[in-house]
């Protein structure tokens, strides 16, 4: 029998984390990071940039998850990561450089630090400033002929490994 919201046996949780978005403007992208933020038990969703629209396009990919996700519009990432630091955050990019390690291989060394996921603008990634305030810059291992993915399916890998690291050392 398929499982559904009445006969599921998820506990609902949230974990220390916040995904501030540079620039991520895309509404079905927008849409589908509040369902994420949702299914991964994330603490807020910040979305940074002067073009962000939360209108039709973006709530209907959300499935009305904009409602119960904590999150804030802001102008700039950069002042919202520096803000974030001096709360004590864990800043993580999520960028492929070439001193960025394997999300895979990143190990948590604080399970109690709250987290701050930076993940970039659909066409140009994080910009430079904003790779200079993070503590870990991580990236996803592509083994196909393209060298990045959709800023959506990288923030649900990210965050699958974040909270499987967060509830083993629960």
């Amino acid at each position: 029998m398929q499982l559904n919201h009445d006969n599921s046996y998820f506990v609902t949780q949230q974990f220390p984390i916040t995904i501030v978005c540079d620039n991520v403007t895309n509404a079905p992208n927008i849409g589908s990071l509040f369902r994420i933020s949702d299914a991964f038990g994330v603490e807020k969703l910040i979305l940074c940039g002067s073009s962000i629209h939360l209108g039709r396009r973006m709530t209907k990919t959300s499935r009305s998850t904009e409602r119960i996700v904590n999150y804030h519009i802001e102008k700039t990432a950069l002042a919202t990561v520096k803000a974030l630091k001096t709360k004590n955050y864990h800043i993580i990019a999520l960028e492929i450089t070439n001193t960025s390690i394997p999300i895979h291989e990143f190990k948590l060394s604080h399970a109690k630090q709250p987290i701050a996921l930076i993940v970039g603008n659909e066409n140009f990634g994080i910009n430079d400033a904003l790779l200079k305030q993070a503590d870990t810059v991580t990236h996803i291992n592509m083994f196909g002929a393209n060298s990045s993915m959709n800023v959506v399916q990288a923030t649900n890998i990210a965050l699958y490994e974040l909270t499987k690291q967060l509830t083993t050392n629960l």
